[in-house]
């Protein structure tokens, strides 16, 4: 039960997502009750403060077909430079609602100019034509952003102001990241943070499994929906 221990320690998982991951990675079978059980025994079964799950009272929903809504984020990044100085980067995030397949990118820059980069990254990743795009009112998703989306076909709406839980599948995903994989990662330079953000790109969207898809990742997902 070593790899119970270390999923939980590691990475903070629930019971049902140790379940998944054993199953996934290792075909070791095992009840969420009995992996709780054993948490417990190990005084493990409460997670440390700031990883728990918040409580939500907004009805959950999602879009049936791949590309219908693409939802556009930002992540706001702080690592230690070699001589101890802040670095600041940003990282923009968008999600299929339907499949939760992602795209990723990290700028040094928190405008409008990266967020139209950021777009054209988006068409260049997904394997669907996007139809429409969704984001906050963030200074980065204003006049400039919303043209370069509309003139390409694709429709750009903002969600209602004070209202984020509208863009809660992508929030989730960034305490996904945080959780999975920055709290574990040093950073070593820009170079070295783009090979690893891609590494953790490809294991969310083909390997890791996804309690919104009965422990399917991403690509499984998107698979089914389009047969």
């Amino acid at each position: 039960m070593d790899k119970v221990l270390y999923l939980r320690r590691k990475y903070h998982l629930g019971p049902i997502r140790i379940v998944w991951s054993l199953a996934h990675y290792h075909s070791i079978k095992i009840s969420d009750a009995g992996v709780l059980r054993f948490l417990k025994r190990n005084g493990l079964n409460r997670l440390p403060r700031g990883t728990r799950m918040r409580k939500r009272h907004a009805k959950r929903y999602h879009k049936q077909v791949p590309s219908h809504h693409i939802k556009v984020d930002v992540k706001f990044l702080t690592f230690k430079g070699k001589s101890g100085e802040k670095v600041r980067r940003f990282q923009f995030t968008a999600i299929d609602d339907a499949t939760r397949v992602r795209a990723l990118k990290i700028y040094e820059k928190h405008t409008q100019t990266s967020a139209a980069d950021f777009n054209d990254h988006i068409i260049e990743k997904v394997p669907f034509r996007i139809r429409e795009i969704r984001t906050d009112n963030g200074h980065e998703f204003q006049a400039k952003f919303h043209w370069h989306v509309e003139d390409l076909g694709i429709r750009h709406a903002y969600i209602k102001r004070g209202t984020p839980q509208l863009n809660g599948k992508v929030e989730r995903s960034h305490r996904s990241d945080q959780q999975e994989f920055y709290q574990l990662l040093s950073y070593k330079g820009d170079v070295d943070l783009e090979a690893k953000r891609d590494e953790w790109k490809r294991f969310y969207n083909f390997a890791r499994p996804h309690g919104a898809h009965n422990r399917q990742t991403p690509y499984e997902a998107l698979r089914d929906k389009l047969q």
